[in-house]
This record gives structure tokens, sequence and C-alpha cells, in this order.
């Protein structure tokens, strides 16, 4: 299967790109949209690319890239009872939330804010502009290779 290219988001207060970058690799946890589960769990594979969005940020920005590291899993949170994540309807025969594990790729030299991907040629129907609450979402390899174009000047 060809590699697939997405976007994830998060906002820098909560897990920013430099913390992937020290830490390594993350569980991607705590998705509760069911269209973002079903990408993580059906489509997602590992060796996909990811760009790695600050979202609720000034400016909202591309930041970086990373990589799907670990395929669909159960998300732990969903069994958590202390976790304000916790589904009391998953079980973990039955898991309702799936998660994938990204490992930290790059930091782009300057942010690509979401104002400039509107204005840019290639990037009009990007799934951050139609899809805009989901935190992960596909992007086409061409608008993958524009942010990153973007990112590196």
């Amino acid at each position: 299967m060809a590699k697939q290219y997405w976007l994830v988001k998060s906002e820098p207060d909560v897990y920013p790109l430099e913390q992937l970058k020290k830490d390594g690799h993350t569980g991607w946890t705590s998705v509760r949209n069911y269209q973002a589960r079903n990408f993580m769990r059906d489509q997602m594979k590992v060796g996909d690319r990811v760009l790695y969005y600050h979202s609720n940020a000034e400016p909202a920005a591309f930041v970086g890239i990373a990589e799907v590291s670990r395929a669909s899993h159960p998300d732990p949170t969903q069994f958590d009872a202390k976790s304000e994540y916790y589904d009391p309807k998953s079980t973990k025969d039955a898991p309702t939330w799936m998660m994938v594990e990204i490992k930290y790729v790059d930091t782009f030299t300057r942010a690509v804010s979401r104002d400039e991907c509107k204005k840019t040629k290639g990037l009009e129907k990007m799934s951050l502009f139609k899809q805009g609450r989901l935190s992960v979402a596909p992007v086409t390899e061409a608008e993958f290779e524009i942010v990153c174009r973007l990112g590196s000047r």
C-alpha cells in the first residue's frame, strides 16, 4: 500500500511539537471524534507521514513533521476511570476508541500559518479548511509537499 499523508492537531499548551521531539514518540490518545478515530483505525499505517499542526494558537500553524510509528490499537485513556477521556461503555474486548503512535521527524524552519495556507495555490481544498474540527485528517501528497516547502523557507 502506498504511503499516505495526514495532519494531526494539538494545542501547543497541551502537547507541542517540542515535547514530541523531546519524547521521540507518543501515542495519539484522547481523540473522541468517530471520523478521526476511523482514520486512525482503518487507514493510518506505519510509515505514513504526518504534518503537525498547533491549533488554538496565535497563529495556528503547521510546525513540523512526524511519522506513524505504530499502527492502530486501543486508546488506554478510555479504560481509565480517572481520565477525562474515560468511556464507561468501552471494554477491553470491545474498545470504542483507537490510537496510533507517532514519532518526531523534523521541525520546520518557520511555522506555516492557517492564513498562509488559505492563500497558497494547491492548498485551497485542504481538509484543514473542510474538516476544521478534526484532530486527525488526511492530506494529499501534493498538499504535504507544499506545506513542507513553505515550512523550510
